[in-house]
């Protein structure tokens, strides 16, 4: 069976509340899985991918240093500007209202288990959607 995918445009959303959402779709997969692993269940696990934009905000991930936060808390208070860390890795990232933001939150078992090569493919993804807007991107080495 060919897996399919459930699109979602969540619109402008706080990153607080995308990000439970996020957690609530996860957990309702690794649910799903071991019911199908203990013979429960045998309906595959649904794939997602969310589409939103976020009020302006900054997270850190975890292997991110809080350092290169260039806006001390009253700064990101005056110009209200959220700040999360989370288990995601990276360090500093900003989503604003206007930026694209997409959450794929896919069962890679119904597809390939190795995350470099899914990274690459979206990475590739990004890279071809932007040139057919006219819009030079690529990697950077390292």
């Amino acid at each position: 069976m060919k897996p399919t995918v459930i699109y979602e445009n969540l619109g402008l959303i706080d990153y607080k509340k995308a990000w439970d959402y996020q957690e609530k779709i996860f957990r309702s997969k690794v649910d799903q899985k071991i019911k199908i692993r203990r013979g429960e269940a045998s309906d595959p696990t649904k794939n997602h991918i969310l589409f939103c934009e976020h009020p302006h905000v900054y997270t850190l991930g975890k292997s991110g240093d809080k350092k290169n936060l260039l806006l001390n808390e009253k700064a990101l208070e005056e110009n209200n500007v959220s700040f999360y860390e989370i288990n995601r890795g990276g360090d500093i990232t900003y989503h604003g209202p206007g930026q694209l933001v997409v959450y794929p939150i896919f069962d890679l078992d119904y597809f390939f288990t190795d995350i470099g090569r899914y990274l690459r493919f979206l990475e590739e993804s990004v890279i071809r959607t932007l040139s057919e807007y006219g819009i030079e991107s690529g990697r950077v080495d390292g």
